[in-house]
């Protein structure tokens, strides 16, 4: 039980600008037709049934999932207003962090069993910090408490956490890792209920160590965040440069574009409103089209609906008196009535269309696409590069994939700066050689080019992809920024169709699982790639931020919490020896250790996520499939605090976190280098 998973929580604190920096399509006043803004704000969530609520509710919640010492667990999420004024049942927000909620003890009749399940020290650029995992027989009922003694007289004291999810007991552990002067060697685990335990504490990681470079090795590729242009022509550039130990691989599934109907909305919401959408996207001849509702001059005037080129004229009913009487419905009606009208009305979200429509100028459709011309509109082809010196399927593969999720910029540097590496050492350096020797490695740097273009040039916030599956009531253009689906929940085993937790049917939601699984051509791309390439035993989907390293089971059905079939006890053993190995990589480069307890599978370490990648890369095609979290939190020695990074931190941060997680990366597919299959 080395990762344990904590309930859903409940604070919610606005977050500093360090998270995400200016949406420049999001203005501070929201009209009628512009979204609104959004804020990363920290919420805490009672239980998981309340999740389940938020998550089905729209909230997008983001990775960094962080217990508290009153019992509850934060959890950040990027949040409008409305859903802030919305929020369900049991979820709260306050305006800044609470102090800890006094604990009501529960006594325990009998003298309750505990079991150290996992006691380890690790030492950081911030110093030496403890972390330590237990269970009592009393489950939640006991209330633990640890002791530690260390080199030179050093001691310490703490309080444990116990954590219940969906009704399952998983044990107790510290909210974070904790502070000690000195390097701990032994502990102590005491509880209400009577019960004692004793254990020495070792060292974390504790991995293998990375074979060494020689002189010369040449790293720090990556000087700036890069949108999939940029991204593509890098990957282009190395395959030219070094044809022999490349190929570039055009992924079959193209995507939808970075590209939407353009829009209007006509009128003044609520009551009297009209949204009109073009048939052709903004980009082919939508952002042309242009609509006005006229008085006719003249009473007894019948509504009528008129095409000159690209401009469309709907001339309003008039009573006897000559006062326009067209009501939204009425004008809805009668534009779509109209035979090849390039455009197509639909009535205000859940207006019943019955206010009266008044005359308005001329009104330009528009796309709100804001990126420069020469970012294609067109649909996107997703690239991967294949490194190796023998790329005919004989050697282990390894695919690295990144951008899942648009807003996490630093995700697709990673996996660029570790391509850089490959190649640009492979003359020079044996370890190196070894690797292209002995590995087939695919690399794609933008799963999702479409939706991280809207994150750089629109909306900074944006997760998903730009694939609007929202029926007209849902896709006035003031919802645009929550349009797409979850690519990293569109995946077919343990997805929402299946019964599993941590998606959500709802089209707006930040975590919506899409129509119907592989609906969408990213995740298509990606398991395309398992199809093909039978030699792939190795992944990492390279995520942030948060600072975790997990593997399968990634989902549960929240009745009962049945996750999928955890894998067996030997390859549990070498998920977690190979994550020992790749974080000693990780500390390596800035003395960045990823945590105990956000090591392990995901439904332990993080939440329930259904339709996710990694899971069905294991139990469909026994790929040992890993997901990065990159952006560990930093410690503020001022506060004592641990402190998130978020998804587009500082470029020097940014950096920082690409070097590091590069550095994992290869270490990953020196573990595939040594490979054999039982």
């Amino acid at each position: 039980m080395h990762g344990l998973r904590a309930s859903a929580v409940v604070l919610l604190t606005v977050v500093t600008t360090l998270f995400l920096a200016p949406a420049p399509s999001v203005p501070a006043v929201a009209g009628p037709a512009d979204p609104e803004p959004v804020s990363l704000v920290t919420l805490s969530v009672p239980d998981a049934a309340a999740m389940e609520r938020l998550v089905a509710s729209g909230a997008d919640l983001t990775e960094r999932v962080r217990p508290q010492a009153d019992g509850s667990v934060r959890i950040d999420a990027v949040l409008t207003p409305s859903q802030l004024a919305a929020l369900p049942a049991g979820v709260t927000r306050a305006s800044g962090s609470a102090p800890p909620a006094a604990r009501t003890t529960t006594t325990v009749t009998q003298q309750d069993q505990l079991v150290v399940e996992r006691a380890v020290w690790f030492r950081s650029r911030d110093g030496y910090f403890l972390s330590v995992e237990a269970s009592s027989s009393a489950a939640q009922a006991a209330t633990l408490t640890v002791t530690w003694q260390g080199r030179r007289g050093t001691t310490g004291q703490a309080e444990m956490i116990a954590y219940v999810d969906a009704g399952a007991y998983l044990g107790h552990q510290f909210s974070t890792p904790v502070p000690a002067d000195d390097r701990p060697h032994r502990i102590t685990v005491t509880s209400t209920g009577g019960g004692r335990a004793e254990a020495r504490v070792g060292e974390w990681p504790d991995g293998e160590r990375p074979d060494h470079t020689g002189r010369g090795y040449q790293k720090d590729f990556v000087t700036q965040y890069m949108p999939p242009a940029q991204l593509n022509e890098r990957i282009k550039a190395l395959h030219r440069q070094f044809p022999k130990l490349t190929d570039l691989i055009a992924l079959p599934h193209k995507t939808n574009g970075y590209r939407r109907h353009a829009q209007a909305l006509i009128g003044t919401p609520p009551g009297a409103a009209v949204v009109v959408t073009s048939a052709a996207y903004g980009s082919e001849g939508g952002n042309d089209l242009s609509v006005e509702l006229v008085n006719p001059g003249a009473p007894d005037r019948p509504l009528q609906v008129t095409v000159n080129g690209k401009l469309i004229t709907v001339s309003l009913a008039t009573d006897g008196s000559g006062t326009p009487v067209s009501t939204a419905a009425q004008v809805v009606a009668a534009v779509n009535a109209v035979p090849g009208i390039p455009v197509r009305a639909a009535l205000y979200r859940t207006d019943p269309g019955a206010g009266v429509m008044a005359p308005a100028p001329p009104v330009q459709l528009d796309d709100f696409l804001n990126a420069p011309a020469d970012v294609s509109r067109a649909p996107a082809t997703v690239l991967a590069l294949r490194i190796g010196e023998r790329r005919d399927g004989s050697r282990t593969g390894v695919l690295a994939y990144s951008q899942e999720h648009a807003r996490e910029w630093v995700t697709p540097l990673v996996t660029i700066e570790a391509a850089e590496r490959l190649l640009r050492n492979y003359a020079r350096d044996r370890v190196t050689r070894r690797l292209l020797e002995r590995t087939d490695i695919f690399i794609v740097p933008t799963v999702n080019p479409d939706g991280a273009n809207y994150s750089f040039y629109d909306f900074n916030s944006q997760r998903k992809n730009m694939t609007n599956h929202c029926p007209p009531q849902q896709s006035d253009p003031a919802l645009r920024n929550t349009w797409g689906v979850d690519v990293n929940r569109n995946y077919a085993v343990g997805s929402l169709s299946d019964g599993y937790f941590g998606a959500s049917a709802n089209c707006q939601s930040g975590t919506y699982a899409g129509p119907g699984e592989h609906s969408e051509p990213e995740s298509r791309n990606v398991i395309w790639l398992a199809q093909k390439y039978r030699n792939i035993k190795f992944a990492m989907n390279v995520h942030s931020y948060g600072g975790f390293f997990m593997w399968p089971p990634g989902a549960y059905k929240l009745d009962g919490r049945v996750t999928l079939p955890r894998p067996s006890q030997q390859d549990l053993a070498y998920f977690l020896r190979s994550a020992r190995t790749i974080e000693e990589a990780i500390a390596g480069e800035r003395g960045t250790v990823i945590w105990p307890q956000q090591t392990g599978p995901v439904t332990d370490v993080l939440y329930s996520a259904a339709g996710n990648s990694a899971d069905e890369l294991w139990y469909d095609f026994g790929i040992y499939g890993w997901d990065f979290e990159v952006g560990a939190d930093l410690w503020n020695p001022a506060t004592r605090t641990w402190e998130g990074v978020g998804f587009q931190p500082p470029f020097e941060e940014g950096h920082a976190e690409a070097m590091e997680f590069a550095s994992g990366l290869i270490s990953l597919i020196g573990i595939a280098a040594d490979y054999r299959e039982r």
